[in-house]
């Protein structure tokens, strides 16, 4: 246990995988807010079809399009990256359970590859978010 918590430590403070994270994260973000988040927010066509078939209506459109904007900025703020990547896991979820119910489960594979992303995200950055607890908590 304690081996693999100084692997994973030492792999936390390492430069290079820490410049990757934050190339990912913002390649996420830029994924995320402009193939994602805009068009929902625009109402496109494909992307309204789609909320319409789950049944809850715009508001519901409109609220994921605002939470996935404010988790892409989020990625990209060192103290709330790694709370944000947590949310947006749990956003990937809910795209995914959608993905199965209203289209095919062939829509679920770029939901599931951006939530086991956002998931490395979110552990790669617990630190991020702990630090984030410690503010809030004082």
């Amino acid at each position: 246990m304690a081996a693999n918590r100084r692997i994973s430590d030492s792999m936390r403070t390492s430069m290079p995988a820490n410049l990757a994270t934050w190339a990912l994260q913002l390649a996420l973000a830029i994924y995320l807010g402009v193939f994602s988040a805009l068009p929902m927010l625009r109402g496109d066509a494909y992307v309204t079809e789609t909320f319409d078939r789950i049944g809850f209506g715009d508001w519901f459109r409109h609220l994921t399009g605002w939470i996935e904007l404010a988790g892409a900025v989020g990625l990209l703020i060192p103290l709330l990256c790694g709370l944000a990547a947590l949310g947006l896991t749990a956003v990937m979820i809910g795209a995914i359970v959608a993905e199965f119910a209203v289209r095919s489960p062939g829509g679920a594979v770029v939901p599931a590859v951006l939530l086991v992303l956002f998931a490395f995200v979110a552990w790669y950055r617990w630190p991020h978010t702990l630090a984030f607890a410690d503010r809030v908590r004082r």
